[in-house]
């Protein structure tokens, strides 16, 4: 299995970072590459709470997800698996969405946050390649959030 971290020095403090995750408008601000925009986000952070977020393409295809926590330390960490969903949650293999086959239907997040540092690790993409196409979208995303802070 092929994992990618990620970690970003941001000028905000750790309370900042945790609501970039945590709360409804502010993940709606920055979640998605450049281009995209994220029409829903509603957010069930507490363990076996489900989000769902979608991420909209810039034709206009919204892409949903389900975040289903498995740990919260509020104001720190956050781990959960990441699905491909429908609007109404569905669980969806990711390659009947149009994703490569390297991408599993549930992908480990671990985000942990401190003043001024973002974590983020995705685990269990099939190959290198694979990750490395996720490891993109995050950082384009990220960079949005950096501008939203």
């Amino acid at each position: 299995m092929n994992d990618l971290k990620v970690q970003r020095a941001f000028g905000a403090p750790a309370s900042a970072l945790w609501a970039a995750w945590t709360e409804s408008d502010v993940v709606r601000a920055w979640w998605g590459p450049q281009g995209f925009t994220c029409p829903v986000a509603r957010m069930d952070v507490r363990v076996g709470g489900v989000s769902l977020v979608a991420m909209r393409t810039p034709d206009g295809v919204d892409l949903w997800n389900t975040w289903t926590y498995t740990k919260v330390d509020v104001g720190e960490r956050l781990e959960f698996l990441m699905g491909f969903s429908d609007a109404d949650g569905g669980s969806h293999a990711p390659q009947d969405l149009g994703f490569p086959p390297g991408i599993p239907r549930e992908v480990a997040h671990e985000i942990t946050v401190r003043d001024g540092l973002l974590t983020v690790v995705e685990r269990g993409y099939a190959d290198a390649q694979t990750a490395e196409l996720s490891r993109r979208g995050l950082e384009s995303s990220l960079d949005k959030l950096a501008a939203t802070l």
